[in-house]
């Protein structure tokens, strides 16, 4: 028991005493001085052995295997599963609603990592995580939702057991005598210690290693947008959440479609990931409701992810079963008659919780400031969690998503950015049709296993498939005449069927050579991404005039084709990569990868009866280093690139003579600790992209590879809890992005869409104690600079600053919340695709959410 070890171990009979140790070891450096030159140790050089049981543990790391949470009556237990749980010697502390205990001389060693979180687990207790803090502590974090809850530790042939319960008494541990405490070993050391969340500081990522990793030992730079801003923000789309990441911006969004650029290079399909596998339609019609947090793992990623841009990727971390019941609703009423609800359930199937389930339903149906553009949409997600044995956990998800939207057509930039002699062109001008609409269907089916050989190794295995369904009858703009108001429009007909299937399999161990340990990391993956168009077609429609628009006239009876299409497009890549993370010391650590990339393409052209074809290799390397002088703070270097398929065309064909465009970054930053709430993140990269395909000046409609375009910049982000109850999360970008090589455009241009200055601010304070306990209030500025609207940079998207609010209140298990976005109704632009198209972005808007948790 624990008690039995607090006090001073008897060396057996027989045994060499540290002093007859140190004679012996004095004599035979003695002795072998005439032989070396080495200095004769003065005793203070001499290591010592142990002679005590706090001196013995100190050199002795126990290993945690297993984390559980079990239900007895009013108490939730939680076990840390180990077999020296006697010993140990836990440190506590107390902190408002929070609990915290430090377990000394321990490593958390579980299948899926080395961290565990359970939000919401039992009736009074909002989280528990238990994780690493350092290579021989872990850290046990329990937040009661009211009050103080009160911690109870036992020891027993599990491990160590700490029942928790809801309370407000706060009691030290007994300063028991060892002779007591071996006499009533099973007395519960009474333990009431707080511990924070995590918040809006998250400290484990797996987008940038696919191993749970610390932020800190990461060599890149990466930001985690967390379920707490998510829900602060009240945010239930994909660009919402970005706009809190510096160095990301919206490139364009005309309804289900949102496109990012990051570092200044356009986040393309091979850069959405969902639960680090390839889903290329993860930002369509995406609803946040079934996703725990988005992570953005900036610059190239192609040594884990393979074919993408080199900007950077956004992954999407699902929601994932609780072992205890958790029931959650949620209504939303807006302005623009905006209304969404939402229910999140989850628990166990089976009373020994092997089986647990989530099941995350939305629904939306808003209108918009934009004349006759809204939307609806359908979102179920299902997960179930299954332990086959101790040792192999099987995941089932599925997810199924119907859309209804029409269309913004944007509006020109003569008579918004640029100046119109005949007046200004209306922000909720729409020069589409009422008619307009997009539908599509999102279905995702896939599973997870993992398997755990021992301690140390484990096998993972997933597979995805995702299919779309997309139909759409637009009628779009095309150019503004010389007269500044008629507007030309084209009719479209559109379907696309798309089709991707993801399977990748990885192993995972850690051992030593040596004094250096190793957590090594081998995968296979298989990408494969069809698109599928039965038809495309453009027909002339009728004009608009953009000051007084005249709708239900676009149709032209039989009018000509001015373009048309019927197509399919099929991408199969093949990956294998090796990633090493080696700690060659407490301070040191290497991160080592390299992957081979294989891919092919082929295009069908149905209605010319035409087909075409390419196919290439790559290796990929990855390299970076962190040194921590203190545990709190982390320096870093590091190396990556990527791999893209050419996008050059014959029309839509494929050009089989370009090579794949390559990405280069090279950065070096500061992770620190600013202390065990608070962390911030420096980072200084130089990011080039070569082989980029431009048009041949001489011969129209063909691409050559000469382009090469570069972003460098700086950026910074702090996350975390400054005070009790007073949160923060925030960023500032420096970008510098522009074309360095090119045929066809300027070299010196900047890229579109990417501002050289970009600043986030969101703070939130909530009441810890008294009457007001639970009432809060959230502060946010975002602010973004000029960009350059196209490539050819003849007009710039003016700079703006947004301000958004909140207030809430948090008691038990209800919450209201009133968030108010654009506070001042600054009238500014999102986003430009081209010259004759440019997005404007939200007004003064206000949401009310009412939550209930049961």
């Amino acid at each position: 028991m624990l008690g039995s070890f607090w006090g001073l171990v008897a060396l057996p009979a027989g045994a060499e005493t540290s002093l007859d140790r140190i004679n012996r070891d004095l004599n035979t450096s003695v002795a072998n001085t005439a032989k070396s030159s080495q200095k004769i140790p003065h005793l203070n050089e001499v290591k010592h052995p142990a002679t005590t049981v706090k001196q013995w543990l100190a050199q002795v790391i126990v290993q945690v295997t297993g984390v559980k949470l079990g239900q007895r009556e009013q108490e939730l237990e939680v076990i840390l599963e180990t077999t020296g749980s006697d010993q140990l010697q836990p440190v506590s502390k107390n902190e408002g609603n929070n609990f915290i205990v430090d377990i000394p001389n321990t490593q958390l060693n579980l299948p899926s990592g080395s961290e565990f979180r359970q939000e919401n687990p039992a009736d009074g207790i909002t989280a528990v995580t238990v994780t690493n803090i350092d290579a021989k502590t872990i850290r046990l974090i329990v937040t009661g939702e009211t009050s103080l809850p009160k911690v109870e530790l036992f020891d027993s042939d599990k491990g160590l057991i700490f029942g928790v319960t809801p309370g407000v008494t706060a009691m030290q541990p007994p300063k028991t005598p060892p002779e007591e405490a071996s006499e009533q070993p099973d007395e519960p050391i009474n333990l009431v210690v707080r511990g924070e969340r995590d918040g809006y500081r998250v400290t484990n990522t797996t987008t940038a290693t696919k191993t749970d990793t610390p932020l800190r030992d990461i060599p890149q730079s990466i930001q985690v947008v967390p379920q707490e801003v998510l829900r602060d923000q009240q945010v239930t789309r994909l660009e919402d959440a970005v706009r809190n990441v510096p160095g990301v911006n919206q490139s364009f969004n005309f309804g289900p479609l949102a496109v990012f650029s990051i570092r200044g290079f356009d986040a393309t399909q091979t850069n959405l990931l969902r639960d680090g596998l390839l889903d290329p339609v993860a930002g369509e019609s995406t609803e946040l409701s079934s996703i725990e947090r988005v992570e953005v793992l900036k610059g190239p990623a192609s040594v884990l992810f393979g074919l993408g841009n080199p900007g950077g990727s956004i992954n999407l971390v699902s929601k994932r079963p609780l072992s205890e019941p958790f029931y959650a609703i949620d209504a939303t009423v807006g302005t623009y008659s905006y209304y969404r609800g939402a229910i999140d359930l989850t628990g166990p199937l089976d009373d020994s919780k092997t089986a647990l389930y989530r099941l995350n339903v939305a629904y939306r149906n808003s209108d918009s400031f934009v004349d006759f553009f809204n939307g609806e949409s359908f979102n179920i997600s299902p997960v179930i969690s299954v332990d086959i044995g101790d040792r192999t956990n099987l995941i089932l998800e599925g997810e199924y998503i119907k859309t209804r939207d029409s269309y913004a057509s944007g509006v020109p930039v003569i008579g918004s950015i640029l100046s119109n002699p005949i007046g200004e062109v209306s922000r909720n001008r729409n020069f589409g049709e009422p008619s307009d609409e997009i539908e599509q269907t999102i279905t995702r089916l896939g599973y997870q296993l993992e398997h755990k050989f021992n301690d140390n190794w484990s096998l993972r295995n997933a597979f995805r498939l995702v299919s779309r369904d997309y139909t759409d009858k637009l009628t779009l703009p095309g150019r503004l005449d010389a007269d500044n108001r008629t507007f030309n429009r084209v009719d479209r007909e559109y379907e696309l069927e798309n089709t991707i299937y993801a399977l990748t399999a990885n192993v995972v161990g850690k051992f030593s050579t040596g004094s250096i340990q190793h957590q090594l990391l081998f995968g296979v993956d298989f990408n494969s991404l069809e698109n599928s168009s039965p038809i495309y077609a453009e027909r002339e429609a009728n004009p608009i005039d953009i000051f007084n628009p005249v709708y239900g006239q676009a149709k032209i009876p039989g009018a000509a084709v001015l373009f048309e299409s019927s197509d399919r497009s099929l991408t199969n890549s093949w990956g294998i990569y090796l990633q090493d993370q080696v700690t060659l010391s407490e301070g040191l650590k290497l991160l080592l990868g390299v992957r081979f990339d294989t891919f092919d393409r082929k295009y069908t052209d149905f209605i010319n009866n035409t087909e075409s074809s390419g196919s290439d290799s790559a290796f990929s390397p990855r390299f970076g280093i962190v040194y921590q002088p203190i545990p709190a703070i982390s320096l870093y270097a590091s190396y990556t690139s990527s791999f893209t398929p050419p996008d050059g065309t014959f029309f839509f064909g494929i050009d089989s003579s370009l090579k794949p465009e390559r990405g280069n970054q090279y950065e070096v930053g500061v992770k620190a600790d600013l202390n065990d709430r608070l962390s911030a993140t420096l980072a200084l990269f130089d990011l080039t992209r070569t082989n980029v395909t431009t048009e041949d000046p001489n011969r129209p409609n063909f691409s050559i590879q000469v382009g090469e375009q570069n972003s460098q910049g700086i950026e910074l982000n702090i996350a975390g809890q400054i005070l009790p109850g007073w949160n923060i999360y925030a960023g500032y970008g420096y970008i510098d992005a522009s074309i360095t090589k090119d045929n066809t455009f300027t070299p010196g241009n900047r890229l579109p869409n990417t501002a050289n200055h970009s600043f986030n601010l969101w703070t939130s304070y909530e009441i810890q104690q008294g009457e007001l306990q639970g009432l809060g209030a959230g502060f946010g500025l975002f602010f973004v600079g000029d960009r350059a609207g196209d490539l050819t940079n003849t007009y710039d998207v003016p700079s703006y600053v947004r301000t958004d609010a909140a207030i809430f209140y948090n008691r038990d298990k209800f919450r209201a919340a009133l968030n108010f976005k654009n506070l001042f109704d600054v009238n500014y632009f999102e986003s430009a695709l081209n010259s004759n198209r440019v997005y404007y972005g939200q007004p003064f808007t206000v949401q009310g959410t009412v939550s209930w948790k049961f």
